[in-house]
């Protein structure tokens, strides 16, 4: 469990230049902790939805010249990708962790999701105020629940739900200041206590 306490090292990873350095420090020093989560977590999804959930630790793969600038440990109920799929994330940028659930653009049916979550819209704007919300996966940006549970909320639902590259992310962002301060219980507890808050919100997707 220790390799769940959060240090300034693993967010400082972030600012190594080079693809090559970046990712050889990912390698060593981020991905073992994602990789527990991973075992972690995919339990808790798997027990409290009553379907298999499978963990995927990002690779970057795919990267052959600008290191990436945020990495992650997905959780989805299917083996071999999650990206099409309503999932959840755990994740570091150099800033904040972020304990999401997300719809991102690759998801086929994105539009429907959309349109069972406007019809459902009190529950999303019932969620804590330290929640934030997202329309971009790949920007450090969000937006506090508190000042979007109105037109933003709108905004983002429905931008999911028309625009090919519209995407939703709901959850919690954690300053790193206050990250590396967390404890192992602290962290844990923290994340369980998201990830319960957030499994409604996947159940009206799935209409379960």
């Amino acid at each position: 469990m220790p390799t769940l306490k959060w240090t300034n090292k693993d967010f400082n990873v972030f600012q190594i230049n080079g693809l090559e350095q970046r990712m050889d420090a990912l390698n060593s020093c981020v991905r073992p902790k994602f990789n527990k989560l991973g075992e972690n977590f995919s339990a808790f999804f798997s027990s409290h939805l009553g379907e298999e959930f499978y963990p995927h630790v990002a690779k970057h793969a795919r990267r052959t010249v600008n290191p990436p600038n945020d990495s992650w440990v997905a959780f989805a109920p299917y083996k071999r990708g999650y990206k099409a799929l309503p999932h959840f994330q755990i994740g570091l940028w150099s800033t904040h962790l972020f304990i999401v659930f997300a719809i991102i653009y690759e998801a086929p049916q994105k539009n429907l999701m959309a349109q069972r979550l406007l019809a459902n819209k009190s529950l999303l704007q019932q969620l804590p105020n330290d929640f934030i919300v997202s329309g971009d996966h790949m920007s450090p940006e969000a937006i506090p629940m508190e000042d979007a549970k109105e037109d933003k909320l709108d905004e983002l639902l429905i931008r999911l739900r028309d625009v090919k590259k519209g995407e939703f992310l709901v959850g919690r962002h954690i300053p790193r200041e206050e990250a590396i301060k967390l404890s192992v219980s602290q962290f844990q507890q923290l994340v369980e206590e998201t990830f319960t808050t957030l499994l409604p919100i996947y159940k009206i997707i799935q209409e379960k």
